[in-house]
């Protein structure tokens, strides 16, 4: 019984299960955001690409990109591992700035997507990749 209790309330960060399920975070927190956040603003599954909001009022070519970056191709990277934190940068910048800008007003039941989003790149941000990435096998082997 107390070893049940130590497996439950324990919090070794250096046991398989948490590096398996930082694995799965991170892969269904970016794969989620790429399908669909992403895709949509390169024109895939839709008839016509997402015209993207520029609340900041950043030059055209640089909020599109900064967009793109931050939904389709760097969620590829933090699916694999690899400069996770940060390639998880960008995302995060562009849903904090859709939740505190662009759904500032409005309510929270507005807001739980770009929150949910900005809370969890926050958390791989501060997390990393973990031992099942490439970044853990990169440390391993500069070690």
């Amino acid at each position: 019984m107390k070893k049940l209790i130590r497996v439950i309330i324990s919090s070794d960060l250096k046991s398989k299960t948490y590096n398996f399920a930082i694995l799965f975070f991170r892969v269904a927190v970016a794969t989620e955001l790429l399908i669909v956040h992403g895709l949509k603003k390169i024109g895939i599954g839709v008839a016509m690409p997402e015209v993207i909001p520029n609340p900041l009022g950043f030059p055209e070519a640089f909020n599109n990109f900064v967009a793109i970056a931050a939904n389709v191709y760097l969620p590829i990277l933090v699916i694999l591992g690899f400069l996770t934190r940060l390639a998880a940068l960008p995302a995060l910048a562009v849903t904090a700035t859709g939740y505190f800008v662009m759904h500032g007003h409005d309510s929270l039941a507005e807001r739980d997507i770009p929150f949910m989003f900005s809370i969890s790149l926050l958390m791989i941000i501060m997390l990393g990749g973990g031992k099942y990435s490439l970044d853990g096998y990169l440390n391993k082997r500069l070690n």
